[in-house]
């Protein structure tokens, strides 16, 4: 176990990491999608391009995956977390506001796709049995390529997000159907076994997973934060998959259950790097499964059989979107990029060849079908949004980029971000403050601040926060390294951003202010200054020329910031505006 490990293993794993490390950085620099890439390289390592070659030359073997059956384990893993990633974008509030999308316009794609697809099967001679189960599984489309290239917030995403969603959710029944020899009487059953699995991991992780997940963030640890996110990921898929049921189901579960929680944020933020890899892994597979003598062989009947599913999923797609209401330019787009089959069509046509119910050959001309489908589905996109560019503008307005917009974030919630958030309040002013401390977190939100979980240092955040829709930005944090820093990455992802920052001191005023802050507040010359006025007041002196000294020590404090922060004009600690300074360049 151990040779096989230090051999194969981690040639294999040596290769997939220097794909990624190669090919997200070049289609990135091109403007094309990795996912294209990935597929490619699957295409140049795998069995059938150069890892065929490695019994005649033994170099080869280093660069290329003789057995692609080793690597498919972790594909799995990383559809797994894919649909783990759909689950915490959703909410059961969203879900409940989708039902008639998701059951209606959702329902009547895949049908329709599959009874279309299975009448023309059975037109060309297939056999009724097999013609259905094809229809069914070619009636799919690719939920790790259409969402991570069309996104969950633009209309072509919500339309095609809906319809993947039910895809996913009839994935549970059809892989039953598929991989069960027995017979079909013992459905019933197993389903009720997955509503009550299926129920109790609703109950026990809505009052479970906040404690566990309030535990791993008092240590401060992204790994074990980490690490407890896929514990509750594979925990929940084995739940599913000990009732017969799909694992990707209960990671879609997990993913729900985790969205109701305060942590959605931070558990995205954390597995979003495996999610990319476990994607670019399965794409790789893809890549592999695609025998170039059997293109050269068939690419004729291939190439016939691609187009009349992509045709046939296209019009149907595209058809419903737009009697449904949706403009012609995103039912275009939509349906073309929903044309494809999916990786779950690879996982259904498996399940029926292993079960006997459709033939080798059959299998593995439509495998190839899908493989190449999967592949062309970026090229697809680029030419649906080119159709699609039409689209008015405004269709872009999602509602969390409305939530967003206007809002002030405060990163930090201590005792100056709460006061912060109390004048916001009093002047109804919309906010959102982000806090690492868990603890701080749930005294807050039981206090009725609106305050979500997160860890500022993550440059992801200012993603997930919406930043560019935001009013302006409250750095809070008694860390001068870290609000600066933070000051400096802001500034250059939102340039016109207002950004206020807490300032300990002049010196630390000017550098903030050098980072790209709008307002810097050094508190304790403020509070010095305060006192002192307070002092002399008190103990006798007249208060006309102790304001004047005030004033005077305020001026020097100016000087002293314009000097070090090297501005063109004075500062008026805290009030002066981000346009009325500009550095000096030599």
């Amino acid at each position: 176990m151990a040779g096989e490990l230090g051999g194969q293993g981690l040639k294999d794993a040596l290769v997939i990491l220097g794909a990624a490390g190669i090919v997200i950085p070049a289609f990135a620099r091109l403007r094309i999608s990795p996912v294209i890439g990935f597929i490619i390289v699957g295409m140049i390592v795998g069995p059938f391009g150069l890892g065929g070659l490695a019994s005649q030359h033994q170099w080869l073997n280093s660069i290329t995956i003789t057995d692609p059956s080793g690597i498919e384990p972790f594909a799995e893993f990383g559809i797994i977390l894919l649909l783990f990633a759909i689950g915490l974008e959703l909410s059961f509030r969203r879900l409940n506001a989708m039902r008639g999308a998701i059951f209606g316009i959702g329902a009547a794609e895949m049908l329709l796709c599959a009874l279309f697809i299975a009448t023309g099967l059975w037109i060309e001679g297939e056999a009724p049995r097999s013609a259905a189960m094809l229809g069914f599984a070619l009636a799919m489309s690719s939920t790790a390529l259409v969402l991570p290239i069309a996104g969950m917030h633009s209309p072509v995403g919500r339309s095609a997000f809906a319809m993947l969603l039910f895809e996913d959710l009839a994935l549970v029944p059809l892989l039953f159907v598929l991989a069960n020899a027995g017979p079909v009487a013992a459905l019933p059953l197993v389903f009720l076994m997955g509503i009550a699995v299926i129920a109790a991991m609703l109950v026990v992780g809505r009052y479970l997973l906040p404690p566990l997940f309030a535990q791993a963030a008092r240590t401060k640890s992204p790994e074990l934060f980490l690490a407890v996110t896929l514990l509750v990921v594979i925990l929940a898929s084995l739940a599913t998959s000990a009732t017969g049921l799909s694992p990707i189901l209960g990671a879609l579960v997990a993913g729900l259950v985790i969205a109701e929680t305060d942590y959605r944020s931070e558990v995205e933020v954390v597995s979003a790097p495996f999610r990319g890899l476990g994607l670019g892994v399965f794409l790789i597979t893809v890549g592999m499964r695609i025998d170039f003598q059997l293109l050269a062989g068939m690419w004729l009947q291939l190439a016939g059989g691609l187009a009349a599913v992509l045709v046939t999923k296209a019009l149907v797609t595209g058809g419903l979107l737009r009697i449904s209401g949706s403009r012609s330019a995103i039912a275009a787009e939509t349906g073309l990029l929903m044309a494809s089959p999916s990786e779950t069509t690879l996982i259904l046509i498996g399940a029926a060849a292993a079960t006997g119910a459709l033939a080798p050959s059959t299998a593995s001309f439509w495998q190839a079908v899908t493989a190449i489908g999967l592949t062309v589905t970026p090229l697809l996109a680029l030419v649906g949004r080119s159709a699609g560019r039409r689209v008015d503008q405004r269709a872009n307005d999602e509602p969390e980029a409305s939530d967003a917009k206007g809002r002030i974030v405060i990163f930090g919630f201590g005792r100056v971000g709460r006061m912060v958030a109390d004048m916001l309040i009093a002047h109804e002013r919309p906010y959102l403050a982000v806090e690492s401390d868990v603890d701080g977190v749930r005294q807050a939100l039981s206090a009725g601040y609106n305050v979500l979980f997160g860890d500022v240092r993550r440059s992801e955040l200012a993603d997930k926060l919406q930043l560019g829709h935001a009013a302006a930005l409250v750095l809070t944090m008694d860390d001068p390294v870290l609000v600066a820093q933070l000051a400096r990455r802001v500034r250059g992802l939102v340039p016109a951003l207002p950004i206020i920052a807490r300032a300990r001191d002049t010196d630390h005023a000017a550098q903030l202010y050098k980072a790209g802050v709008t307002d810097a507040v050094p508190e304790t010359l403020e509070a010095s200054l305060q006192l002192a006025e307070a002092v002399l007041v008190d103990v006798g002196a007249a208060m006309g020329p102790v304001i004047a000294s005030i004033h005077e020590k305020r001026a020097e404090l100016r000087s002293e910031i314009m000097s070090q922060a090297e501005l063109e004009s004075e500062p008026r600690l805290g009030r002066r505006r981000l346009r009325d300074w500009r550095p000096n360049v030599p």
